[in-house]
């Protein structure tokens, strides 16, 4: 964990809200759900100002009965949506706020086909 320099908690107040696509190419993330489960899907940018709309998703799922920790390094755009309510995802970052700021892009949720 000597890569991290903070981290966070997303709590959905539904099952209904998908969190899609925010990127960086830099910054790596790592996420760990504690409660309940969360639907993860990640693309693999090809070109952050115009990035192909036919880029394919791969999608884990993360949850408290089988607990890890899914590294995603800079250079992919993510996307998850809880899948139980009370679903608390952990998110690490080695990147500070305004370093993450600044290496921030975000796509329509509807940008690629992914399964929710």
């Amino acid at each position: 964990m000597g890569q991290v320099v903070r981290f966070y908690e997303i709590a959905p107040s539904s099952t209904d809200i998908i969190r899609a696509w925010q990127a960086h190419k830099e910054e790596k993330k790592w996420f760990y759900c504690h409660s309940g489960s969360f639907l993860l899907n990640l693309v693999k940018i090809d070109d952050f100002e115009n990035p192909s709309i036919v880029l394919q998703c791969e999608s884990f799922t993360l949850n408290e009965a089988d607990p890890f920790v899914l590294e995603v390094p800079g250079g992919y755009a993510n996307g998850f949506k809880a899948q139980a309510e009370d679903s608390r995802l952990m998110v690490f970052s080695n990147f500070s706020l305004n370093e993450s700021q600044k290496d921030d892009f975000r796509y329509p949720t509807d940008r690629w086909s992914a399964q929710w």
